[in-house]
């Protein structure tokens, strides 16, 4: 199946410079780890995965319901394969029939998605664009998990299709949890074990990777999703923007600028088709303080200069432009992960109102 961009989901909206979260953040209380998000990423808010919360909201342990041969301890994810046959034989007839629910993320494994649906209930919703969620990708999922000879499930061809369409099943679940609010969802697929492709660490395949995601993304995109795909560190980029269906890439602006031009004419037919490069240009782990938002905003201009240069389109370049953090906040402590979303809450006015710049505001939540 061909899947294209929809540029009609984008009427209306005015893109360039709009903020999105990555998902976690380092917070125990829900409350407070949203108050930020609804302070600083008011038009794109999230769900925040809390991983210091609880265990069971790692990027792997809050997506393992429902996969086979699985449980959940405080060691982490652990495999089991007594009862594989049986339970596989449980999770395709609950895919067959399309059971959603059996795929849901309950409450003790993302305090934060329930108090971000409930607190979406509760506010004005409009100045809200989009509704972002987000799941693992399959490929940092399967080689995080073990089989019972020590080997990742990401070689075991059987749980690497059961774990694709888990990860399908829980997507479509947030999607159908978050309809009722009537805006566009943004769904990103997180796959920070991509940034090591390549190496003798990542022992996978470009095919491997491309039919992998292109199956996820299509399957959750005649939903009317937007489909980003986040990688933390560098990648091969091409086989990414290469996939139909994902209309957003975020990469490490900050430290992978100079990797990421390397698929410039990647990067051209991606815009072309009306993708939108997210630019994940506030530094999470190096990280000072010393940052501003005008020095970051020269960095993306000098960046877009030069990808200019290169024969890209510096209108769609332009246009088409999300803001991030380079990597989630969840390792991070509660002060500096503010000061990131703040940071990235002045770049953001900073873009979407260059008036702005000249009359010196740059923040309109202080």
């Amino acid at each position: 199946m061909t899947v294209t961009f929809d540029a009609d989901i984008f009427k209306m909206i005015e893109l360039k410079g709009l903020a999105i979260g990555i998902g976690s953040l380092p917070h125990k209380d829900a409350e407070e780890a949203l108050d930020l998000i609804f302070k600083y990423v008011p038009n794109v808010p999230f769900w925040p995965q809390l991983p210091k919360r609880d265990t069971r909201e790692g990027m792997v342990e809050q997506f393992s319901e429902g996969l086979p041969c699985v449980k959940v301890t405080e060691q982490g994810v652990l495999f089991n394969p007594e009862q594989k046959e049986n339970e596989l034989e449980v999770f395709y007839e609950k895919i067959i029939e399309e059971d959603i629910d059996y795929f849901k993320i309950s409450p003790d494994f993302s305090r934060g998605l329930y108090a971000f649906y409930q607190r979406l209930k509760k506010v004005d919703l409009k100045s809200i664009e989009f509704i972002k969620c987000q799941i693992t990708g399959p490929f940092t999922f399967g080689a995080s998990i073990n089989n019972e000879s020590g080997r990742a499930l990401l070689h075991d061809p059987v749980f690497m299709q059961a774990i694709i369409n888990t990860l399908k099943m829980k997507a479509l679940w947030q999607v159908e949890l978050f309809k009722e609010f009537n805006k566009k969802i943004i769904l990103f697929i997180d796959e920070p074990y991509l940034s090591s492709f390549g190496s003798a660490y990542a022992p996978i395949n470009r095919e491997n990777v491309v039919k992998g995601l292109t199956e996820l993304a299509e399957g959750i995109k005649p939903k009317g999703v937007l489909i980003g795909v986040h990688c933390c560190g560098n990648t091969d980029w091409s086989m990414l923007i290469d996939i139909g269906a994902v209309d957003i890439i975020n990469f490490d602006a900050f430290n992978f600028f100079d990797k990421f031009i390397l698929y410039v004419d990647n990067l051209k037919t991606f815009l072309n088709r009306g993708g939108i490069i997210c630019w994940g240009i506030v530094p999470t782990q190096e990280f000072t303080g010393n940052e501003t938002a005008e020095i970051l905003l020269k960095k993306i201009s000098f960046c877009i200069d030069i990808l200019v240069k290169k024969g890209v389109d510096k209108v769609k370049l332009s246009e088409q432009l999300f803001i991030s953090p380079a990597c989630g906040l969840g390792s991070l402590d509660p002060e500096k992960s503010e000061k990131i979303l703040k940071l990235l809450s002045e770049i953001s006015l900073l873009l979407r109102y260059p008036a702005r710049r000249r009359s010196g505001i740059s923040d309109s939540n202080d």
